[in-house]
């Protein structure tokens, strides 16, 4: 049986989830009269980037300064709720099986579990619940008696401030960072990563992947329209035959629902 000292910590978007958990809230809030059809379309070009070339601070600081204006005034018992819902209408079908699958091993070989990431805390603790896992650790925002102020409280758990939230935890737990594993796909976790002592790259980004190869760190690859563009270059039908060869497996994703 692993000590005590032992966990594994897992980023959520394009990890855990394919895409970004904050433009899936968007979704819910903007459904909800939270805001309009233009902040939710802002939400998706930041969330379309994302998705195509990894996070960039400069926009996840422009989404962070919009979100916390959008739900400045509300109440936290309410952004819970709708976490549930949104969880229920968006998220849980963009869990990534592979991914999901390892955070399993660790659970079942009795290995807490934490999320980790720079989405609302509030939806991260949904998520983590949702799947079963130890905890989350997510961006907080300020509440005065329930009530958001559109005000964070520290920074958001992004690159070396998720380190540095992870660090803590691990002090506050007793646990062992260099018997502890972390799964990323960005190349912004390498703070994280290279604290502990199995780290794993899921997805990587083109840096992440490159760092992970020089240090003979795992790599795995859930994105299957991924692969299949990759094999399209190495035969020489790059150009518009890639371009069709992605278009295809994007479709065929859609209609059976993988990842």
């Amino acid at each position: 049986m692993p000590q005590p000292a032992e966990a594994a910590f897992f980023d959520l978007d394009n990890t855990m989830v394919r895409g970004a958990s904050l433009y899936y809230l968007a979704r819910g809030l903007h459904a909800r009269h939270f805001f309009s059809r233009r902040e939710l379309q802002l939400f998706a070009r930041r969330a379309l980037h994302f998705a195509l070339r990894g996070e960039n601070l400069g926009h996840l600081v422009e989404v962070r300064e919009l979100a916390l204006a959008l739900v400045a005034g509300h109440r936290t018992a309410d952004l819970r709720a709708i976490g549930e819902e949104v969880y229920d209408e968006y998220v849980g079908a963009k869990v990534r099986p592979g991914t999901q699958a390892l955070a399993s091993r660790h659970l079942a070989a009795g290995v807490p579990v934490w999320l980790v990431t720079a989405a609302p805390v509030e939806l991260a603790d949904v998520i983590a619940r949702r799947l079963g896992l130890t905890g989350a650790l997510g961006t907080v925002a300020e509440n005065v008696d329930g009530t958001y102020t559109g005000r964070l409280i520290g920074e958001p758990l992004h690159g070396e401030a998720k380190a540095h939230a992870v660090r803590e935890l691990a002090a506050r737990l007793g646990l062992d960072l260099a018997r502890c594993a972390a799964y990323s796909d960005s190349a912004n976790d390498l703070p994280l990563l290279s604290m502990v002592g199995q780290p794993v790259a899921i997805n990587p980004d083109a840096t992440l992947r490159r760092h992970a190869s020089a240090h003979g760190w795992p790599v795995h690859e859930f994105r299957h329209w991924r692969t299949a563009a990759r094999w399209s270059l190495r035969l020489g039908t790059a150009g518009l035959a890639g371009v069709a060869v992605v278009s295809v497996a994007g479709l065929l994703q859609r209609r059976s629902g993988r990842p």
